[in-house]
This record gives structure tokens, sequence and C-alpha cells, in this order.
């Protein structure tokens, strides 16, 4: 793959989160997942390599050298993955764009964000403990949310309807065109354009 004179520095590291294993494949949760494994299956990369406690591959995206991540630590301690190559490759946070599902959010509606809390996310809780800021960017995905007094973990941890599944592939795409306009424009286009 060449990536130009930019010799070999990768500028940007995309972590899509989620929680390893078949039985999370396709819950609420593993937005981040889903959406960076369509990334990579668009551009014919696959999630293979391991290392950093997460599964990843370098690609050329948005006209950056990136690194794209899953964290296979589960939810609650992502952070440990994204630090450890953030660290590797002296990535600073405003660079470590982070994809992930929003139970605040309509079915399928994006938010971009260049900082923020976790919102009670705890994937994004973690990450920023070990970055030590809140200062980088994300894209969330909307998920909605369980009816009033409805069970948050089993809504997070299941899978959405077929109709709803539909709402949230197009979300994965245009996902990925929010993150390609955070890279090549910055956050405040991308809020524009996406929000």
């Amino acid at each position: 793959m060449q990536f130009g004179n930019r010799g070999s520095a990768v500028e940007w590291l995309i972590v899509g989160l989620g929680n390893p294993g078949k039985q999370y494949e396709h819950t609420r949760h593993n937005m981040g997942f889903l959406t960076v494994d369509l990334l990579a299956e668009e551009k014919a990369v696959k999630l293979n390599k391991v290392k950093f406690k997460a599964a990843y591959n370098l690609m050329e995206f948005a006209g950056a050298r990136c690194l794209v991540m899953k964290p296979q630590t589960y939810m609650n301690l992502s952070g440990e993955a994204v630090r450890e190559a953030a660290q590797f490759y002296k990535i600073p946070p405003e660079r470590v764009l982070v994809i992930y599902d929003d139970v605040s959010l309509p079915v399928g509606k994006l938010r971009v964000r260049p900082s923020g809390s976790a919102g009670g996310h705890n994937g994004i809780k973690n990450i920023i403990a070990h970055l030590g800021t809140q200062d980088f960017p994300r894209v969330k995905i909307g998920t909605g949310a369980p009816g009033e007094g409805g069970d948050m973990i089993g809504w997070v941890i299941g899978v959405p309807s077929q109709k709803e599944r539909e709402q949230l592939l197009d979300a994965f795409h245009r996902a990925i065109e929010a993150a390609a306009c955070v890279i090549e424009h910055g956050c405040q286009r991308a809020m524009n354009d996406f929000n």
C-alpha cells in the first residue's frame, strides 16, 4: 500500500467501540465495531492484526494514514487499548477519533463532537481516564433507549430489530463519511454537515 511521501507515521487513530465475542456481535453496544468493520471492508483491509489489546490494521483513509482499531478488552476497559496505541504512535488526543453507540440519540441519528464528558458511556469514561483528557473527537451513533423503566443493560447488549438494523446500516455509512470529514476538514465542518 502506498502512502505517497508521508513516510510511515500514523496520523490518526480511529477507534470503534464494542465488546469482543460472538454473543455481542450485533448488539447495540457494538455500533463502533460494526462501523469500523464496514470501513475496513470498503477499503479491502482486514482488522486482523493483534497488538495494543486490540484487533487493528493500518489504512489510508480521508487522505491520512490511520490505525483503525477494535479494542478487545471489553467496553469498560477500552481506554487501555487506546492509550497503548496512541502512546506507541505518538498520536495526540485531538487525533484519536472514537465511534460508538449513544442511547440518548434516536436510532440512526449521528452526533459529532470535538470533546465532552462520557455521558454515562463506560467505554468513553475509560478512554477519558487513560488519555487524561476529554478533548478527543467522537462520532456517536444513536441506538434509542428502552421505554420508561426498561432495563438499560439489557437494551445495550440487545439486538436491534430488523427495521432498526436497516436504519443503523445507513448510519454506519454516514458515520464513516463523518469521520472522513473530521479528518479532512475538522470537527466544526463535520458537526455542521452531520449533526
